[in-house]
């Protein structure tokens, strides 16, 4: 996990292939009580329900144009 350019990335697994995944900061605040909160921490805290959207995404095919997969805040549920 590191934490780059507002966001927190981390990698999943498909396979034999790794998989770059990244969570913003503003969903870390929005949907996992962030503010003013140590962003990977918060993301350890949050770890399961944040890799959950990431294999949703995954499966769906709501990657970006390298393959990636980006939590936005629209995402993930109000």
């Amino acid at each position: 996990m590191i934490f780059d350019r507002g966001t927190v990335l981390f990698w999943g697994q498909d396979g034999e292939t790794r998989v770059r995944c990244a969570i913003s900061r503003e969903s870390l605040d929005d949907h996992f009580h962030g503010d003013n909160k140590d962003k990977p921490e918060v993301f350890r805290a949050n770890r399961r329900a944040i890799e959950q959207e990431a294999r949703r995404k995954y499966l769906a095919g709501d990657t970006e144009p390298d393959e990636s997969v980006l939590i936005r805040t629209g995402d993930l549920p109000r």
